[in-house]
């Protein structure tokens, strides 16, 4: 895997009408849904890192311990994160070879700031800060989804800024990033965490 270069501030693609990665910030249009699904079509993860850059105000620091946490360890796992762009689902998979949902979470955070997270969706939903107000999102948080008529947590996705998450979607698609704000995984949404150290 070709390692990204590091950016000088936060990095998250925005889509332009081509489906092309813009070397803006991601505020400037709304997306236009896809017409099959609500993933948002992007180009291998090589060509991704071509000047895109975030604005800065995309940083919000958490609090830990009544300490601000540095935004670079945010930025740290969105790069890690946004470098797997494009890697195949493969069910149980951890590594680059192919991932899962909460294989893919679980490595980002291992490989970015070496945080050891649980294996499955369900058990990472119990650790953490509860975020219980979806505006309050921050990038970096853990988003989970219930996609069995939302009983429980079966999906995991890091949130990225502007409505959008990343993931490993399912069997057949590679790791893309979505939207929270509208079209299916807006209503399989079930709660947010935030990693401790974040």
């Amino acid at each position: 895997m070709t390692a990204a270069p590091v950016l000088a501030q936060q990095a998250v693609p925005a889509v332009a009408e081509t489906g092309s990665l813009a070397a803006a910030s991601i505020t400037p249009a709304p997306l236009a849904a896809p017409a099959i699904s609500d993933e948002i079509q992007l180009p291998n993860r090589s060509a991704m890192f071509a000047g895109a850059t975030l604005r800065p105000s995309a940083i919000h620091p958490h609090q830990a311990n009544g300490r601000p946490a540095p935004a670079g360890r945010i930025q740290s796992v969105l790069q890690h994160a946004l470098a797997l762009l494009g890697t195949p689902y493969r069910w149980g998979g951890t590594s680059t070879d192919g991932f899962d949902c909460s294989g893919l979470v679980g490595y980002v955070f291992r490989s970015a700031l070496g945080i050891e997270l649980p294996r499955v969706s369900r058990d990472m939903a119990t650790s953490g800060q509860l975020i219980s107000d979806r505006s309050k999102l921050s990038p970096g948080d853990l988003v989970f989804f219930g996609t069995h008529h939302g009983k429980r947590v079966d999906h995991v996705g890091i949130y990225v800024g502007d409505g959008r998450f990343l993931h490993a979607p399912r069997t057949g698609r590679d790791v893309t990033v979505s939207s929270l704000e509208s079209g299916y995984w807006s209503d399989k949404y079930m709660e947010a965490r935030r990693v401790a150290g974040l």
